[in-house]
């Protein structure tokens, strides 16, 4: 258990259960940096180790922003998952997205099973706005078959973009949550790449 922590490691311990659960990821050490208005990433770092010798906080080697609470050590929550490019939230695009490293995330705070297989890509373009999917977040999605209304990753002749799945008349197609992009139906195919199960809010934006 946590103790004898000065006030400033409490503003910092608060600020980094606030931003998890917000985001479901940990805050970088240059966020950290800033939010405090420390002179260097060096000052934040000191701070994440001063929690972490006393007790309020864990750092998982090998994870990159990777820091667990006590309370969580028994849910084995961090998870590594693979992210995958970006995928477009406008027009189809025609290039398949290609791995690009990973994200280590709670799963416990966006409320992902374990044993999901899953994976995540970031959003470029506006085109599922109303559904509060802006451009530069990342997506987590899961390998699993969708269901009506269930917002996806498809492969829509050919080409790959994000859009909600829609079932008219047992015909499936993609809906664009913003009324300037058109449906899209497909002419030949349309296969589920994943299906959106948690989103990590780009806090640049």
């Amino acid at each position: 258990m946590a103790e004898n922590l000065t006030k400033r490691q409490e503003e910092i311990l608060e600020y980094l259960k606030g931003y998890q659960r917000e985001l479901g990821v940990m805050p970088s050490t240059r966020e950290i940096q800033h939010h405090f208005g420390f002179a260097s990433q060096t000052a934040a770092m000191s701070h994440l180790r001063a929690l972490e010798r006393k007790g309020a906080i864990q750092r998982l080697p090998n994870k990159a922003r990777a820091v667990v609470f006590p309370e969580d050590l028994d849910r084995e929550a961090i998870v590594d998952i693979p992210i995958y490019g970006d995928i477009a939230a406008g027009m189809a695009q025609d290039a398949p997205p290609e791995r690009e490293g990973c994200v280590s995330i709670d799963i416990a705070s966006l409320g992902i099973r374990p044993n999901a297989r899953t994976f995540a890509l970031r959003v470029r373009g506006d085109s599922m706005i109303d559904a509060h999917i802006c451009d530069g977040d990342t997506v987590i999605l899961e390998f699993r078959e969708p269901r009506k209304g269930d917002v996806v990753a498809a492969l829509i002749d050919g080409e790959t973009t994000l859009k909600r799945y829609v079932i008219k008349d047992r015909r499936p197609y993609l809906h664009a949550e913003n009324p300037d992009y058109p449906d899209l139906i497909p002419a030949r195919e349309l296969v589920i790449q994943g299906v959106m199960i948690g989103l990590l809010r780009n806090r640049a934006a």
